[in-house]
């Protein structure tokens, strides 16, 4: 086997295949730190050298949009507005029409009794009239049978 000496100390080859791979990644780690670095240089370069875009576009749509919707607000109110108007007069007429409803059947319910009376009155009436011609249509008869049964009668012949 093959050892290497350097400054009295001695390194046989099973402690150099642990010497080499620890100076691989020795040197490994210092090139990766290096482009670390190099990246977070240029990362800065970018940061320092950044304009920020420009946003007005972007505020004047915004206010464009809360203009929009403060109008679309003040129509929603409006149109509420408008309905509770429409319902309060819907339900004033709807309460006049209960009201003239019972009103009317009242008024239905009188001049039925009316009626009533009115019919109840003139049956009576008819009663007493169709009465008043059996009595007239009796004592006329009667009064034809004593003309014809008077003894005159037979003389102006």
């Amino acid at each position: 086997m093959a050892e290497i000496e350097y400054k009295g100390v001695k390194v046989g080859g099973s402690k150099l295949l642990l010497i080499l791979p620890l100076i691989g990644t020795l040197i490994g780690g210092l090139w990766g730190g290096f482009e670390v670095y190099q990246r977070y240089i240029s990362m800065e370069k970018k940061i320092n050298s950044f304009v920020a875009p420009d946003m007005s576009g972007f505020d004047k749509r915004i206010d464009l949009v809360q203009q929009e919707v403060s109008m679309l607000q003040q129509e929603m109110t409006m149109i509420l507005e408008e309905v509770k108007l429409v319902s309060d007069v819907a339900k004033e007429l709807k309460d006049d029409l209960r009201l003239d409803l019972r009103n009317m059947q009242k008024d239905n319910r009188h001049i039925e009794s009316i009626v009533n009376a009115v019919e109840d009155s003139t049956k009576e009436n008819h009663r007493e009239l169709l009465e008043d011609l059996k009595k007239l249509e009796q004592d006329l008869d009667l009064t034809i049978q004593k003309a014809l049964s008077n003894p005159l009668n037979s003389l102006t012949k």
